[in-house]
């Protein structure tokens, strides 16, 4: 008894594991060697993300219902899922945690619904996407965090929306900057077409950059439209004097700098570009910063180091910024201190003649009148002085003695005054 209720539990729960979702369809097709489940689920009466999707799902369609919202971790229990499409429904807010779990995803559509915002962090949860569809929809902004999220992302669809400006960071991904040519470079097929772009230097380099030979972008559509202002009407973007657009290149005046400990140090660089790019200098700590524009696609700057510390020492990157790109160079500055000597130099010693006492020269001038040939004062020195003893100890010497006989004579005085 106890195992057939066992039994029953367990096709109980795989019934409900393998079973389609009412209002929806299950198919299976052949891939490879294993069988992949598709559900498609298109009833316009269905309101919300279903929960009881097959787990061993492949391929997920929620097209033409009314969805409005997508919660979060939504598809959590479709940790095999491949292909997830939910396009034209009336989704309008997607949640940053709904794609959690989606390891194996390859592809997500959102065409044809009403985001005027998509939460681009959440593509940290689907690590294979390669397939981004977001045509027709609202968004009128794409941040310059998105650029972080889409480094895998092959194919971006970004068509028929509000877009007005594509952020710079965007064209460093797309279009790397050419000291990163060496690394193999990822093809992408965009799609920028039907949006009121401004007529900036960003829009045009995309398409300028696109039309160059072997370009790392294709387009999907290469008619671009602009406008000087979102309420004029657009132009085709060839059209534009916006040729003139480069992105900043920097020229340092040192990329190493060593300096010692308290000394003063000016770090200089330059960039040129058009427009004329603004230079930052990157670095924790607050330093005196001047800025020179000679003319128009030319600015330097220095950075004004005084009384130079250990802390100061590190990297120090010089940024030139423009509407037509980003790019960076690094200053590395070492500080150095005063190294010490591991042994002392030895002592020169420079011979001088000892200086003698004023009653050390009488008695040697007496000497000098009772005997015949006049001596030198170090002739007396050597003829006084033993061999084994040294020129300082004789000296001490010579003291004492002189010291003990002017005791001996004051007390020989008194004595005889006695």
């Amino acid at each position: 008894m106890y195992l057939l209720v066992l039994v029953q539990i367990l096709q109980s729960a795989l019934s409900g594991v393998h079973s389609c979702p009412a209002a929806c369809s299950c198919s299976y097709g052949t891939g490879g060697n294993a069988e992949l489940r598709s559900v498609r689920c298109s009833d316009p009466r269905i309101s919300s993300v279903p929960v009881n999707v097959p787990a061993d799902t492949v391929k997920l369609r929620l097209e033409k219902t009314l969805i409005s919202r997508v919660p979060r971790a939504a598809f959590y229990n479709l940790s095999d899922l491949r292909f997830l499409w939910l396009n034209y429904n009336s989704i309008t807010s997607i949640h940053p945690s709904s794609f959690v779990n989606l390891k194996a995803l390859r592809e997500l559509r959102l065409d044809g619904n009403l985001l005027t915002s998509f939460p681009w962090e959440g593509l940290r949860d689907m690590p294979r996407l390669q397939t981004l569809g977001l045509h027709n929809n609202r968004l009128s902004s794409l941040p310059a965090h998105a650029s972080l999220f889409l480094p895998n992302i092959t194919f971006l669809d970004l068509s028929s929306n509000r877009l007005t400006v594509v952020p710079a960071e965007l064209l460093d991904l797309w279009f790397p900057p050419p000291g990163q040519q060496g690394r193999p470079v990822q093809r992408r097929i965009l799609g920028l077409h039907d949006n009121p772009w401004l007529c900036d230097c960003q829009i045009s380099l995309v398409m300028s950059l696109s039309l160059s030979l072997g370009s790392p972008v294709v387009l999907m559509d290469q008619l671009l439209v602009c406008s000087r202002s979102v309420d004029q009407s657009g132009v085709l973007l060839g059209q534009t004097e916006l040729s003139r657009c480069m992105r900043p290149s920097i020229m340092p005046a040192a990329t190493r700098v060593i300096s010692p400990l308290g000394s003063n140090v000016i770090l200089h660089c330059e960039a040129t570009g058009y427009p004329t790019p603004t230079l930052t200098w990157i670095k924790s700590s607050a330093y005196a910063v001047m800025q020179v524009s000679p003319r128009v696609g030319v600015r330097w700057s220095i950075i004004i180091l005084n009384g130079l510390s250990y802390k100061d020492a590190g990297e120090y990157r010089c940024q030139a910024r423009n509407m037509a790109g980003v790019s960076e160079a690094p200053i590395k500055l070492k500080v150095v201190g005063v190294t010490r000597l591991s042994r002392l130099p030895k002592r020169k010693y420079i011979k001088t003649p000892l200086k003698l006492s004023s009653k050390y020269r009488k008695l040697t001038q007496t000497t000098s009148e009772t005997s015949s040939p006049p001596m030198k004062e170090n002739q007396i020195l050597q003829n006084i002085t033993p061999p084994s003893i040294s020129k300082a100890q004789t000296a001490a010497n010579l003291v004492s003695k002189e010291f003990l006989a002017d005791k001996r004579s004051k007390m020989n005085l008194t004595d005889a005054n006695k």
